[in-house]
């Protein structure tokens, strides 16, 4: 089954690169030392709220990279490293997406196809994400993984899941050589 016609592929696949950039790929919120934390995380930058907690400032913006060296040496620090190569390859996705638009009679004469191409790097990033929003918390769409050592609360990943399935269109849809 089809789910986009081929003549709209391409908007689709630059519109749903864009579109996810705007989305949490993950929304956590947890309970710690009496009080809460909520992270919303980006695809390039993550913001923390903190309520309750006097040592943590209320609010707070990181990038992928800063969050992973604040976490050297804990148990959450691989899911950090999935979120820094989900980012990266997400950024490729982005790149693309900006040169497909300004650029489409170039990027359609390419050897590969870059709404496939789109696809597939949205898929790539989209499993990154979600593995490391299943290493964060204790607790993952409400159930108890038991993977990761981070805070217990609840993790959503929102765009994570949002992402994989546009990805998944695209890489369904039929092209017209």
């Amino acid at each position: 089954m089809v789910w986009v016609r081929s003549e709209y592929a391409g908007e689709l696949a630059v519109l749903s690169t864009w579109v996810t950039a705007l989305l949490p790929w993950n929304v956590f919120s947890g309970a710690v030392a009496g009080g809460t934390v909520l992270f919303v995380r980006f695809p390039f930058f993550q913001i923390r709220y903190a309520f309750g907690l006097p040592f943590l400032r209320a609010f707070d913006v990181s990038t992928p990279v800063s969050a992973y060296l604040l976490q050297r040496g804990t148990s959450v620090q691989p899911a950090y490293g999935l979120w820094i190569a989900g980012a990266a390859v997400y950024l490729v996705a982005l790149a693309v997406a900006v040169y497909y638009y300004r650029e489409e009679e170039r990027v359609e004469s390419w050897s590969v196809d870059p709404v496939t191409l789109l696809g597939s790097l949205l898929v790539v990033s989209a499993v990154a994400f979600l593995a490391a929003s299943a290493l964060f918390p204790e607790r993952f769409f409400g159930l108890s993984l038991g993977v990761g050592g981070g805070l217990p609360g609840l993790s959503l990943p929102v765009g994570a899941v949002v992402q994989l399935l546009l990805g998944g269109v695209l890489l369904r849809a039929e092209r017209v050589a």
